[in-house]
C-alpha cells in the first residue's frame, strides 16, 4: 500500500487536488481576486 501513494500518478493527482482546493479556497474568500488579477 505504500508503494501505491509513493507513485507519481497519486502524486500528480494528489497536487492536483491540493492545487484546486486552494484555488477553491481562495476564491471564496477573495471572489474578485481571481477574475481581475490586474486590478482592471
Amino acid at each position: 500500500m505504500r508503494k501505491f501513494f509513493e507513485s507519481w500518478p497519486m502524486a500528480a493527482v494528489l497536487w492536483v487536488w491540493l492545487t484546486a482546493g486552494i484555488i477553491v479556497e481562495f476564491n471564496r474568500f477573495y471572489p474578485d481576486l481571481l477574475f481581475h488579477p490586474m486590478g482592471l
